[in-house]
């Protein structure tokens, strides 16, 4: 009997590991010719960001090969963030602080800023950053010209994810072994059809034309996952998007600890895998591939399972520029990634609330 549970975990094995070789072939870090008269709105939301704020800024101010402006949005700020904006705007033109207004209802804080830096910017090209992001100085004209270069919609990547503490190397990594190893094509734009899009909130890139045709982020008011769901509802539309490798692109440190980083996937969790029907399926696939070998060893079939889910790690993490200290965590990973799934869907059952900075919000009603 054990050595038919083997064969099933090998099974689970093999599928990321071909898929996640597949996909490293694939993808690639954006290049192209950057469009005469493109201009380059770099576009921040920031509440409560005075620690990240300067340095996001001066990164952005950096920009070659493409005209660029930065416009911050303050959020409600209770922090130093306006102050910090409105010194580096009094000796830079090209740096606009504007404030939000008041969070109107059905509206996550994040979708109503973007709208609003959307509305304000003056650029044909619209790149999306959180303010944890430090843009390398090529990164907007690379974006734009690999945007002109496959007549995309949206391009986005994953920035190299700065990890110091075990809380963020034990949450973290998981985003980029998902895309990876789960995602056919990892976001490719030749797959074309919206249940193979992706993208990361961190770092996006619209066209501004396609970003108005379908609504901009007032077509996804209530979504606290909006790299996925643009992605979705661009392709939908007829629109093209893209996964680049962004990790030569930016950096970005998200959070800082375990417990932050619980609480920051939290949120997310309900758009993702914490479904009913979802949730078990992905339980199955990644304890299965990932956890379960351990416990069917000395079966040969489970050792090369554990040496093919490693061995992917080690891929991705070298790709991604991620520590190799935390391929070593890798188990606890997963094990931490579905318990914050799981935890996030009793919660939506119980009716329970997910907050960031200050702020509440019922996740929407997925299956």
């Amino acid at each position: 009997m054990n050595l038919d549970y083997a064969w099933i975990a090998f099974a689970l094995a093999i599928f990321p590991a071909a898929l996640g070789a597949i996909n490293l072939a694939l993808v690639r870090g954006p290049r192209g010719a950057v469009p005469d008269g493109a201009l380059v709105s770099i576009l921040v939301p920031a509440r409560d960001e005075a620690a990240n704020i300067e340095a996001c800024i001066a990164a952005s101010l950096a920009q070659t090969g493409v005209a660029i402006e930065i416009v911050v949005m303050d959020d409600g700020s209770t922090d130093g963030t306006p102050d910090i904006v409105r010194r580096i705007a009094a000796a830079d033109p090209r740096v606009r602080l504007v404030e939000a207004p008041a969070l109107p209802e059905g509206w996550s804080g994040k979708m109503h800023a973007c709208a609003r830096l959307a509305e304000a910017a003056r650029g044909t090209h619209l790149l999306f950053i959180d303010a944890d992001v430090r843009l390398e100085p090529q990164a907007a004209a690379a974006l734009a010209g690999h945007m002109a270069r496959q007549r995309l919609g949206l391009v986005s990547g994953v920035p190299r994810q700065v990890m110091q503490t075990w809380g963020e190397g034990v949450t973290v990594p998981m985003i980029n072994l998902l895309l990876v190893g789960y995602l056919p094509g990892g976001g490719r734009a030749f797959t074309r059809h919206p249940g193979f899009a992706a993208g990361c909130g961190q770092m996006m890139m619209f066209e501004r034309g396609a970003y108005e045709a379908v609504g901009g982020h007032a077509a996804l008011r209530t979504t606290l996952h909006d790299g996925l769901k643009f992605a979705r509802l661009l392709r939908a539309r007829g629109h093209r998007t893209e996964i680049v490798e962004g990790s030569g692109v930016a950096t970005c440190r998200m959070y800082r600890d375990f417990s932050e980083s619980w609480r920051g996937f939290l949120k997310n969790a309900r758009e993702g895998m914490a479904t009913p029907v979802g949730l078990p399926v992905w339980t199955v696939v990644l304890a299965g591939a990932h956890l379960w070998p351990f416990f069917l060893l000395p079966a040969w079939q489970a050792a090369i399972a554990l040496a093919m889910v490693f061995g992917l790690r080690m891929a991705i993490t070298r790709r991604a520029r991620e520590p190799s200290w935390t391929i070593l965590l890798h188990p606890v990973a997963v094990l931490v990634a579905l318990a914050i799934q799981w935890t996030a869907l009793a919660r939506f059952l119980m009716g329970r609330k997910e907050g960031w900075k200050g702020r509440a919000y019922a996740a929407p009603g997925t299956t």
